[in-house]
């Protein structure tokens, strides 16, 4: 052999293979191959040391602590019938709580949709002011919006859309045919 100095066998007594990057167990300072580091791989007697896991409460959701001479599953039971926190009426929280104020709407938004001239809470479909007939301020729309509804006007007026006077007020205008 050329270099013999280099590597290290593993000791897991099933492998004993050559590796030139061997691993060092951090619970008991063995040398193993990347096949044998885990502390299962190679039934290391010291992993109790380092493999510290937090069990948790699977109604509550919480972590519970456990002393290294306890055992999970008892430490969990004892929680579960004392000091549990778990409520079944938390478990069927509505997700869907806004209601749409527009009236014959009976959808529901999960998130509240304000309309910001009369503070109203809308769904996605009304939530414009111009779709709930808003009732909130003389200028309803932005300034993009009222330059957009002037600039259409010229072209939908034959049709009776929506007509915007100098004063900013919107009407609605509409014939019939």
């Amino acid at each position: 052999m050329e270099l013999p100095g280099l590597g290290q066998h593993c000791s897991e007594r099933t492998c004993k293979q050559l590796d030139f990057l061997p691993l060092k167990c951090d619970a008991c300072e063995e040398v193993f191959c990347k096949d044998h580091i885990r502390y299962d791989d190679h039934k290391c007697s010291c992993a109790y040391k380092k493999n510290v896991q937090v069990p948790v409460c699977p109604l509550c959701n919480t972590p519970i602590p456990v002393r290294k001479e306890e055992i999970p599953d008892i430490v969990i039971g004892a929680h579960m019938d004392k000091d549990c926190k778990y409520n079944p009426a938390q478990q069927k929280q509505r997700i869907f709580t806004n209601k749409c104020l527009k009236p014959g709407c009976k959808r529901k938004e999960m998130m509240k949709v304000i309309c910001e001239q009369c503070a109203g809470n809308f769904c996605i479909k009304h939530r414009h002011p111009l779709d709930h007939d808003c009732k909130g301020s003389s200028s309803p729309i932005s300034k993009a919006g009222y330059a957009a509804l002037r600039a259409s006007q010229t072209t939908f007026k034959s049709r009776g859309a929506i007509g915007v006077p100098s004063n900013g007020s919107l009407q609605h205008n509409r014939y019939k045919l």
